[in-house]
């Protein structure tokens, strides 16, 4: 089953109730909340997530996917597991050293989350199936991390199939979520690749009827 996580980067401001309560009536599965740093990634959203994400869970009882894009994952992991989210997922790269990687994930489980691992476009996916045994999700980023609306990287679909193969061959039970330049065009290349959680944010946000593009977008 495919599902979609809603990107709330770059709802209008002053659009945030409106906007939440469609994504809900039109099915998202989750909502995706980018959290950047402005070190990790030039942006920085943190603050604006915190209260967006904070928001959600007053007026909505859809999970929410937090996606940290930040250097100090540890802080990150505790301001955001108080909103006791479903899922949340930290980037290999932020991390120094195996052990660290360890860490995080044993942090993420403290608070009740699912765990997911996340890698940039140009880290090579191998480099995270030490740890897959121990997450939940696979996070492949399929444009560069830090900005909304860009281009879908197409060379990124042989890394979502190389992935899906090592977790079919080694019979693990993780989700495959793709981040970046998802539309109608190019869901159906990363669904075929073997990804199951498609993120969206620009696709969705500007069409006219979100629930019809939701559902376009869960077709296996």
């Amino acid at each position: 089953m495919v599902e979609v996580s809603a990107s709330i980067l770059n709802v209008l401001p002053g659009k945030e109730t409106e906007t939440f309560l469609a994504l809900e009536k039109g099915k998202t599965d989750y909502f995706h909340i980018d959290v950047m740093d402005g070190v990790f990634v030039e942006k920085n959203t943190y603050d604006k997530m915190l209260e967006a994400a904070s928001y959600i869970k007053r007026i909505s009882n859809l999970p929410l996917d937090v996606h940290l894009m930040v250097k100090n994952v540890p802080e990150a992991v505790d301001d955001f597991g108080a909103l006791a989210p479903n899922l949340i997922t930290f980037h290999y790269e932020a991390c120094s050293s195996p052990e660290e990687v360890m860490k995080v994930i044993q942090q993420i489980k403290g608070w009740h989350a699912k765990v997911g691992i996340s890698v940039k476009p140009d880290t090579d996916v191998t480099k995270i199936y030490p740890f897959l045994p121990y997450v939940h999700t696979v996070l492949i980023m399929t444009v560069e991390p830090g900005k909304g609306g860009q281009t879908f990287l197409s060379d990124m679909t042989q890394k979502i199939q190389k992935c899906h193969s090592y977790i079919q061959e080694n019979d693990l039970e993780i989700d495959i979520e793709v981040d970046g330049g998802i539309n109608l065009k190019t869901a159906d290349t990363v669904k075929a690749a073997g990804a199951n959680i498609l993120v969206a944010g620009t696709a969705i946000l500007k069409a006219v009827d979100f629930g019809e593009i939701i559902k376009e977008l869960k077709k296996s």
